[in-house]
């Protein structure tokens, strides 16, 4: 192959777009719905091709923002086999979210009394 053939990519190239380390840096500084709300506005398209009105992925941002990222990250390419673990592991994160601050309380209130 010839050194400037434009097929091949290698992962080194520092021509290489990967939106995905950004969304990984984002969410670790940002929290996950300032990732939802970049990552809509650079990469309007890919929200368009997984869902098909406002709604859905407005109620994700509110109430399930883990699983809304998930979703839009494995879905354009249709969810099958192995994604579906990724999904399960989403909404676990986001239901222990909502539970987690229950705990924190009693423990503030066991250890203040």
């Amino acid at each position: 192959m010839p050194a400037g053939d434009p097929t091949v990519m290698l992962a080194s190239d520092p021509r290489r777009e990967d939106p995905v380390m950004c969304l990984f840096v984002v969410l670790l500084f940002f929290g996950p719905r300032a990732a939802i709300a970049l990552w809509w506005l650079f990469e309007p398209l890919r929200w368009d091709v997984t869902f098909s009105s406002f709604w859905l992925p407005f109620l994700g941002f509110l109430l399930a923002p883990w699983t809304t990222l998930m979703y839009v990250l494995v879905a354009p390419g249709g969810v099958t086999g192995f994604d579906w673990v990724w999904l399960g592991l989403a909404i676990v994160i986001d239901l222990a979210s909502y539970s987690s601050g229950g705990v924190y309380g009693r423990r503030r209130r066991t250890v203040a009394s």
